[in-house]
């Protein structure tokens, strides 16, 4: 599954937009889907865990970049980044066995989308906890 995700991922990257404008893309079409599935009063289970899941394999990609040599980012926001993707994978089980709320994700995903667009004044990564 992670070599769907580098493949959608490096698909995506060849277009012509910069890497900030390629993650936020990522991140508004995977949070669009755990809204609709969110607001969805017949949903199919397929879909919800579908939604639930291509959010999964985004924060696995965004781990395994981060975990790798030539990560720019400072070491700070790694570790953030990386408390939310362990975050985000709790939850994911959680939500799937009946447990949390998918809202938990989108506000994180949200928060990063934030960040990505530059409003940081929203944006606390990795504080809540």
């Amino acid at each position: 599954m992670q070599a769907l995700a580098f493949k959608a991922y490096g698909e995506v990257k060849q277009r012509t937009a910069g890497e900030k404008e390629i993650e936020y893309a990522l991140f508004r079409q995977i949070t669009d889907a755990l809204e609709q599935v969110a607001r969805a009063e017949n949903v199919q289970l397929a879909d919800w865990a579908d939604a639930i899941h291509r959010n999964q394999q985004l924060w696995t990609t965004i781990a395994i970049d981060l975990l790798h040599p030539g990560n720019g980012l400072p070491e700070q926001t790694k570790r953030s980044l990386l408390y939310l993707a362990e975050f985000v994978r709790q939850s994911s089980i959680k939500i799937l066995s009946g447990e949390g709320d998918i809202a938990d994700l989108v506000e994180i995903n949200q928060s990063i989308m934030n960040g990505l667009t530059g409003n940081v004044a929203s944006v606390a990564v990795g504080e809540e906890a």
